[in-house]
């Protein structure tokens, strides 16, 4: 009887030491799927999940995530396929516009010179104005078709925000004034220093400004402050918050804006965020703001 049980006790520890076994090389391939399926949907790889377990559930699970893989695979280069079709067509029309458009500036430029009735130095003007807004955007198309942005920043130093900001006013001033607006400017007296490319932080500030031009009532706040906040704020008749924050989107517009190819906002906030940064606009009673944080 002694016996029968010393058997019956080896036998069931032996059993409890098996599944113990079993269980933890379970849990082992369970880590390793989890993360090589992490490592495969962050890296462009062909390699499929393998696991050391020779449990059939286990195996069937790594069978069944490996063709999910290949699937995803197949998706990813009919995206990119499509993706680079895209690309070389716009491109291409971008490129094939440009030639027109040159020749259109130049012969406008000629009229220019030529003496005209008031009539036609309007119709002119008009006819200006259509071709320049015509000729920003096929310039933001190509440069969107350029990569997965409309542009990169280039090599980082350091930048003075205020400076920065007051070149940009500066810049934009005579358009400013055109729309009958003045802008009012507040900055610390100390210098607000950061890392950044100052060629994409102008066109950060000066895509913001183009915005305030389009949609503001007549009126411009900008403030700097020391922590590296820069804010613009205009009277924005028919912005509400939900508008305000599709301004960011690739190619919306607000029907009352005049020009707008949709594109100025969402460069803004590509480049301030390849630099670290962030933009971000609320609105409040039509007053809108838009904000530009570099930490």
């Amino acid at each position: 009887m002694v016996y029968v049980f010393a058997l019956l006790s080896a036998v069931l520890a032996w059993t409890v030491l098996l599944l113990v076994w079993k269980v933890a090389l379970m849990r082992r391939s369970a880590r390793e799927l989890k993360r090589g399926m992490a490592l495969r949907l962050e890296e462009d790889t062909n390699t499929l999940l393998s696991i050391p377990s020779r449990d059939r559930a286990m195996r069937s699970l790594a069978a069944s995530l490996n063709g999910q893989l290949r699937l995803l695979r197949q998706e990813r280069w009919r995206c990119q396929a499509g993706d680079r079709t895209l690309k070389e067509a716009v491109r291409a029309v971008s490129h094939d516009l440009r030639t027109p458009l040159t020749a259109i500036s130049g012969y406008l430029d000629l009229l220019e010179r030529e003496e005209k009735s008031p009539a036609a130095e309007r119709y002119l003007t008009l006819v200006r104005e259509r071709t320049d807004h015509l000729a920003e955007l096929t310039d933001s198309f190509f440069r969107y078709s350029m990569g997965r942005s409309p542009e990169a920043p280039g090599p980082v130093g350091d930048v003075c925000l205020n400076r920065a900001l007051e070149e940009s006013l500066a810049a934009w001033y005579a358009v400013l004034t055109r729309r009958g607006i003045t802008p009012e400017v507040s900055m610390p007296e100390r210098q607000v220093v950061r890392r950044l490319d100052s060629a994409a932080l102008s066109r950060i500030f000066g895509n913001i400004l183009s915005n305030a031009v389009k949609y503001s009532a007549g009126d411009l706040r900008a403030a700097l402050t020391e922590d590296g906040v820069v804010t613009f704020t205009n009277s924005a008749p028919g912005i509400t918050p939900i508008l305000a924050e599709k301004l960011f989107d690739r190619y919306f517009t607000v029907e009352t804006g005049q020009g707008s190819t949709g594109l100025g906002l969402a460069i803004a906030r590509h480049l301030a965020e390849e630099m670290g940064g962030a933009v971000t606009a609320s609105c409040e009673d039509e007053i809108l703001c838009v904000r530009v944080r570099f930490p």
